[in-house]
């Protein structure tokens, strides 16, 4: 009975001490193996591994990408305008002996570190830009500038800023009053270079219209002329045949027509020597029998 006991306790101090002297890595893990608080290994691949209980002690770090949230913070632009960025911060671990040197493996401390290392670069970025310049295109071109920079920086403590990216930024009222106006003045800039285009294009239309105009009633102009003058001369040579056909009568003809043009006419009075042609066919003319 006693031997069995004994079996029992031996059985059960092999498990113990076995449970104490394995470790698994997780793929998703760092490991650091400690003797007696001295690294000794920082580079242990996933899986089970062995140690030596109460002599080494293992600490565990993850090996993903982490956020860091930080609210609303002041920055100052290069007119000296304040700002409140929200952003936040992807990292991750690279170094893990680096990473625990620096922060004692507190997640908190290597949060902060970074925040300030961001920050810092944030700050130096606004402080290059105007207002307009920070909240335009290249917003792109700030945030990978202070990225490369803060990258750097977090190297020296075993980690590895991946992006940093601006949620949302405010105005201070100040600052909003003077981008509306700006903005309001460009609108107005923009509003008067469409209505001085739209002058210019109008005036365009009208003298081109005015032209056209010139242009047809000249060519109008010019065939009207041409038509009378083929129907003058055609007229002409009407007369001319008729004259050469009976000569006597064309001039009793037009006679007739001056005589109805210039005489018996209202209150109009014509005074003539008796002896003018004129008169001639009025002279002869004998009443009927």
């Amino acid at each position: 009975m006693a031997k069995g006991r004994l079996i029992v306790f031996l059985v059960a101090v092999a498990l113990v001490v076995g449970s104490m002297s394995l470790y698994v890595v997780d793929e998703r893990e760092h490991a650091i193996k400690f003797t007696f608080g001295e690294i000794v290994d920082s580079e242990i691949e996933p899986g089970i591994h062995v140690k030596v209980p109460i002599v080494n002690n293992v600490s565990f770090y993850p090996n993903r990408v982490l956020t860091i949230n930080n609210p609303q913070e002041l920055f100052l632009t290069f007119e000296k305008k304040n700002l409140f960025v929200d952003f936040f911060v992807k990292w991750k671990i690279i170094d893990v002996a680096e990473y625990y040197r620096a922060t004692g493996g507190e997640e908190v401390i290597a949060a902060q570190r970074l925040l300030e290392i961001v920050k810092d670069g944030i700050r130096a970025e606004f402080a290059k830009r105007t207002v307009p310049e920070v909240v335009s295109a290249e917003r792109r071109e700030l945030m990978d500038g202070m990225l490369a920079q803060a990258r750097r920086d977090a190297a020296r403590f075993g980690m590895d800023v991946i992006d940093v990216r601006v949620k949302r930024i405010e105005f201070s009222d100040e600052v909003s009053e003077s981008v509306y106006n700006r903005m309001r003045q460009e609108r107005a800039r923009v509003a008067s270079e469409l209505r001085a285009e739209g002058a210019e294009n109008a005036e365009l239309i009208r003298a081109e219209a005015d032209r056209e105009r010139t242009v047809i009633l000249a060519e109008a102009y010019r065939d009207a002329e041409k038509i009378r003058g083929e129907g003058d001369a055609r007229a002409a040579a009407i007369y001319a045949d008729a004259y050469d056909k009976d000569r006597e009568f064309y001039s009793f003809y037009r006679s007739i027509q001056a005589y109805r043009s210039s005489l018996g006419q209202g209150q109009d009075l014509l005074v003539l020597d008796s002896d003018n042609d004129f008169l001639r066919y009025l002279k002869d003319a004998r009443p009927d029998r």
